[in-house]
């Protein structure tokens, strides 16, 4: 089972497993943020992304990298979202509104299409895992954008992304990262029923 699970690394360097693990470990603690409603998801998230999109760079797979970079420049808007105050209130947790619907579309299908050309660029349709590296790259990009914008709906994006990254990540032979996203979807769920509790009660008060 060991050898099942980690024998791909034994081609690796050591110092890429070890900054593999560091960003699972920062994935991890800034998805564990996100579900407090804690603005420490984004520094959390930065060092993993930065470390992520460093290593699928050199590991060639480009549709990740993009993710990362992308989640990457989403934690610097975020962070000024969360922190943003109108009217000495900082931004709440609310539900996505019809103009923000269209706006996920248009992220969406842009992300779908954006990838398609970057990997016909590159020659990179080896596979099938390339087009649900498109698929995935797709519902992230909205699921970040949710998240740095404080809509509840965010998590719904998460938790499918991560169920379709479980076995895509495992079988590129990256078993850390997969193990992540078997915790990622566990906290995602809980983290929607966390803040549907915080946002049902603002409601009640309000």
């Amino acid at each position: 089972m060991f050898d099942l699970l980690f024998q791909q690394y034994s081609d690796y360097q050591t110092l890429d497993i070890s900054l593999e693990i560091i960003a699972v470990v920062f994935g991890i603690l800034s998805v564990w943020f996100s579900k407090k409603n804690n603005i420490l998801v984004y520094p959390t998230g930065m060092i993993s992304t930065s470390i992520f999109t460093y290593l699928l760079f050199k590991w060639s797979l480009l549709g990740d990298m993009m993710i990362n970079a992308y989640y990457f420049m989403m934690s610097i808007y975020g962070w000024y979202i969360w922190t943003r105050k109108v009217n000495n209130i900082v931004t709440p947790i609310s539900k996505v509104s019809s103009p923000e619907k269209i706006t996920s579309l248009i992220i969406f299908f842009f992300s779908l299409s954006f990838v398609y050309g970057i990997y016909n660029y590159f020659d990179k349709w080896g596979s099938y895992t390339s087009y649900i590296d498109n698929f995935t790259t797709a519902i992230f990009f909205v699921a970040m954008w949710l998240m740095a914008n404080r809509k509840i709906e965010n998590w719904i994006f998460w938790i499918i992304g991560n169920i379709i990254s479980i076995p895509l990540y495992f079988y590129k032979g990256l078993t850390f990262t997969s193990i992540q996203y078997i915790i990622f979807t566990v906290i995602a769920i809980s983290g929607y029923y966390t803040w549907k509790k915080i946002l049902d009660n603002s409601n009640q008060t309000a």
